[in-house]
């Protein structure tokens, strides 16, 4: 019997095709990846803004309780909100008049759908708080949610 010889060939690496499937692969993946990516830091920029000028509520209706016509100094000075911070640019708070107040947060930096947009929570006079903001309308139910759409 004759004796075969097997050869074996180690492999040399990739063949252009393969690299070629993978670098589609990853193209196709950051196509996807990336604007929920946008969205994901956009919402998180919200609803720190939110939150930071949410805190101000509390110390408002304290305030409200004892001076239903407080000027603007004291009312910004009970709400706790700083003139400026690493999320709002601008915190600031209305005089009260009977007990309405608005307190304003525009969002500092951020994705370009939420940078410079204004968070507003307006109080009436009985105590009730509801919450604006100047999104594009087709932003707002993606970003703010139910959490602050004009009511």
């Amino acid at each position: 019997m004759k004796s075969m010889k097997i050869v074996k060939k180690a492999q040399a690496g990739f063949t252009l095709i393969e690299l070629m499937i993978v670098v589609a692969i990853i193209g196709i993946l950051a196509a996807v990846a990336i604007p929920a990516y946008q969205d994901y830091v956009a919402k998180s920029k919200f609803a720190a803004a939110l939150a930071e000028v949410s805190a101000g509520k509390t110390g408002v209706d304290v305030l409200m309780n004892q001076d239903p016509n407080a000027v603007q100094a004291d009312v910004q000075s009970a709400s706790g909100l700083k003139a400026a911070s690493n999320t709002c640019s601008s915190d600031t708070a209305s005089a009260a008049n009977a007990g309405v107040v608005t307190l304003v947060c525009t969002i500092n930096g951020g994705p370009a759908t939420v940078a410079g947009k204004t968070i507003t929570l307006s109080r009436t006079g009985a105590g009730a708080w509801s919450c604006d903001t100047n999104l594009a309308a087709a932003d707002k139910t993606k970003i703010a949610g139910t959490s602050c759409n004009g009511s």
